[in-house]
């Protein structure tokens, strides 16, 4: 089979440009191969998947010479999915209740160490570096998963696709670090390693934990849940007191 002349699959490109599909199966393809390269990888963490599929967008973006805009429009699919998944925590909780109330004085004291750490820490060195205003409160909620974090955000001047990437790269860090900070810590009980992974690294962090350990995943998607209400709770007590 020849190849394609140039001008035809410029016009091809153009014509499939125009469909609110295009970039939506060109993100769901992104992270097929992103996933699939990780996995190729024995789940290392340097080989996120998001990481890797982000990395596959951003360079077909480049290539097409295309705007944020025009691939949000066409994307916003999946973003818009990110509230029902944040809804659909509740299943795990719903169905592993008599476990986590066996461990409930645990969650609930390293929920708020998390929690607490997490904003404080966040502000404190924004605050010291001189960071103010929208960025500020952009930067304050990154710890939780986006659309809590961008509503937020938004709620106290933030800028939300600012929070968007501030909370991809807290969650792709936390990915990245928290099996061998973890391994270097000693923790061993996979409870602890997941809820520490989900407090810290929201979605992305809680992805890893499943690909580890099911108890592990368990309890960081608890402990995103968890954390995403607490953070509501705590920002607007921070920002009363500042």
């Amino acid at each position: 089979m020849d190849a394609l002349p140039v001008d035809e699959f410029l016009e091809l490109w153009v014509f499939l440009e125009a469909t609110p599909l295009l970039w939506l199966t060109v993100t769901v393809i992104a992270y097929a191969i992103g996933d699939g390269l990780s996995k190729r990888a024995n789940r290392h963490p340097l080989a996120n998947p998001v990481v890797l599929a982000a990395a596959c967008v951003a360079g077909v973006l480049l290539l097409t010479s295309t705007s944020y805009t025009t691939y949000f429009s066409g994307a916003q699919f999946v973003h818009f999915l990110l509230g029902p998944a944040t809804v659909s925590l509740a299943v795990p909780l719903v169905a592993n209740w008599p476990e986590v109330k066996r461990h409930s004085v645990a969650i609930v004291a390293a929920l708020l160490a998390g929690a607490v750490t997490a904003v404080a820490s966040v502000y404190a060195l924004a605050v010291l570096f001189g960071i103010e205003g929208a960025v500020l409160w952009s930067l304050v909620p990154k710890s939780v998963t986006t659309p809590i974090a961008m509503g937020i955000s938004v709620e106290f001047g933030g800028i939300a696709s600012l929070t968007a990437v501030f909370v991809i790269m807290t969650g792709i860090l936390g990915a990245i670090m928290v099996t061998p900070v973890m391994n270097a810590l000693r923790i061993k009980d996979p409870a602890a390693r997941g809820f520490a992974a989900g407090v810290a690294a929201h979605g992305i962090g809680a992805a890893r934990a499943f690909q580890v350990n099911p108890v592990a995943g368990l309890f960081a998607g608890i402990a995103m849940a968890f954390n995403g209400l607490a953070t509501a709770i705590l920002v607007p007590v921070i920002a009363r007191l500042v």
